[in-house]
């Protein structure tokens, strides 16, 4: 959507790109930092007067999830009420060179899924709105301590207008999945131009791929080699202790 300032003249582009199109997961795996990065190509090579605000996003597969409350009767901590949601980001991080409430306004940021305010997660019932944002900031504030969710305004360096970079976490909890970054040009609290994103592939490898494979594909297989590999470290360990 255009704004005004660029109504008489071609819209700019992007051209973005991350430093890791694959993220591999292995026993020893403590995290990862991704940069993000690009050039903005403005018509005519003209660098327009004003401010240019650039936003980054990183959304992980979206999967149906349920949260549940947890209240504590007679001293023991036990699942209460819960909410299941139609969809929820397993990852989600914004970026951005200054706080979002000063470069866009409500609408657009709405529009955008701009903040973790602005995720939209439906549930699959009817709910009271009161609760619903209950569970909603329950589940923003889990996954925030959890390195998951993440904001990080003032976090974007952008060089004459032309060039800017971003790093965001990466959690060594995040979940295997297709993960797209995208770009964002803002001006006068509009987005100018958003990319079509950058594709991230986050997936176990070696022993880590092989435990993911049988566990979800092959689960009888999986429960019966869990069993004996069990019986027999435990055998093991009463030789071991006969021995002494």
């Amino acid at each position: 959507m255009p704004s005004q300032a660029f109504a008489q003249s071609a819209v700019p582009k992007l051209v973005p790109d991350v430093s890791q199109r694959d993220i591999n997961i292995q026993s020893r795996f403590t995290g990862a930092e991704l940069l993000l990065f690009g050039a903005i190509i403005y018509p005519r090579g003209v660098v327009p007067e004003g401010q240019i605000d650039v936003a980054v996003v990183l959304r992980g597969p979206t999967r149906p999830l349920i949260v549940r409350e947890k209240r504590q009767v007679a001293g023991i901590w036990v699942n209460a009420e819960s909410i299941d949601f139609r969809s929820a980001p397993t990852y989600y991080a914004i970026a951005s060179s200054r706080p979002l409430d000063k470069i866009i306004d409500a609408r657009t940021a709405a529009i955008y899924e701009l903040g973790l305010k602005r995720l939209q997660l439906s549930p699959t019932g009817e709910i009271d709105a009161k609760e619903l944002r209950r569970f909603r900031t329950g589940l923003v504030d889990l996954n925030q301590r959890d390195g998951l969710y993440l904001e990080a305004p003032n976090s974007v360096n952008v060089t004459d207008q032309v060039l800017y970079r971003a790093r965001l976490a990466i959690p060594s909890s995040v979940p295997e999945g297709r993960y797209v970054a995208e770009t964002l040009l803002i001006r006068d609290g509009r987005v100018i131009v958003a990319d079509d994103g950058v594709t991230v592939t986050i997936s176990k490898t070696g022993f880590e791929r092989l435990i993911t494979i049988l566990s979800q594909q092959y689960s009888l297989l999986y429960g019966t080699l869990a069993v004996v590999i069990s019986l027999l470290l435990g055998w093991m360990a009463g030789l071991a202790f006969a021995r002494l």
